[in-house]
């Protein structure tokens, strides 16, 4: 029974730290200026065979752009999307396909010949909750992404759905590295789904056979097909390994671009991270 107690204040008493650290750090950060992040990720080679297809793929001005800024307990976050994505897409596309070629925009695409199909990827959501909203234990990031589809004639085949989810384990005084490594591991996650989903959609095996899209590749959608989602969490020595995450608050209004816009609706919550030794639960996957 002594034991216990002495086990049960442990973890009062190391949860109260975490809280007081985050309250400190986060007024040090306010004072100067708030925390600007820019995630860019760096995938590994896939072990897939790219479909042997010619695509194009839209990067517009939107997503190379795009930008998250939010006000979270007095504290300016500035999280820079845009170019680690244009790097990701890049990435994901070159090992899907044969080939790609990259445009600005859908009329530049539409223009070009020799193309099987066109995608185009936005961001469109970024919602996150830091290790003070957690008591200090770790932050959490989910990215909702839309991959519109056309043919190459810019006419709509499908609108692919897909949402990646990324967690990191606190450690120290928060300096927006957390958050950071919780972005990259969300931005891994939603490619690994789409590497390993998008081959069994309907018009990926019509690219399969080299041939290009048209409207009708997109009415017999093949069922919705789930895979595992694994949020990369980082742990290190001075991290409460055994400590199961507490839930979340939910996070203030969502994404807003580099320019003035009306501002979104507010966001829902990340999913809960699972706790470092915890099975991780199966993920949403690519939706039509």
């Amino acid at each position: 029974m002594r034991a216990e107690r002495r086990h049960v204040r442990r973890h009062e008493a190391l949860d109260a730290v975490r809280v007081l650290a985050g309250t400190v750090a986060l007024a040090a950060l306010s004072a100067c200026g708030g925390i600007t992040i820019t995630p860019d990720p760096l995938l590994p080679q896939p072990l897939l065979q790219p479909l042997p297809s010619t695509v194009g793929l839209v990067l517009p001005g939107e997503l190379r752009n795009y930008v998250h800024k939010e006000t979270r307990w007095g504290v300016e976050w500035h999280i820079a999307l845009g170019p680690g994505h244009v790097h990701l897409l890049r990435d994901i596309f070159k090992d899907s396909f044969s080939q790609v070629r990259e445009f600005k925009d859908l009329a530049a695409a539409r223009a070009a010949t020799g193309l099987k199909a066109v995608f185009e990827p936005l961001i469109d959501q970024y919602s996150f909750v830091t290790d003070h909203d957690t008591g200090g234990r770790y932050d959490a990031v989910t990215i909702r992404y839309r991959i519109n589809v056309y043919t190459p004639q810019g006419e709509t085949v499908d609108t692919l759905t897909l949402t990646g989810y990324g967690s990191a384990l606190a450690q120290g005084l928060s300096s927006g590295k957390p958050l950071e490594r919780a972005t990259l591991a969300a931005m891994r996650d939603a490619a690994a789904k789409f590497l390993v989903q998008f081959p069994q959609q309907a018009p990926a095996q019509q690219l399969a056979h080299d041939e290009p899209l048209t409207v009708q590749s997109g009415v017999a959608t093949a069922a919705n097909v789930l895979i595992e989602a694994v949020p990369i969490e980082e742990s290190g020595p001075d991290t409460d390994a055994g400590a199961a995450p507490t839930p979340a608050q939910p996070p203030s209004p969502g994404a807003v671009p580099a320019t003035p816009a009306p501002a979104p609706a507010p966001a829902p919550a990340p999913a809960p991270a699972p706790a470092p030794d915890a099975p991780k639960a199966p993920g949403a996957g690519l939706q039509h």
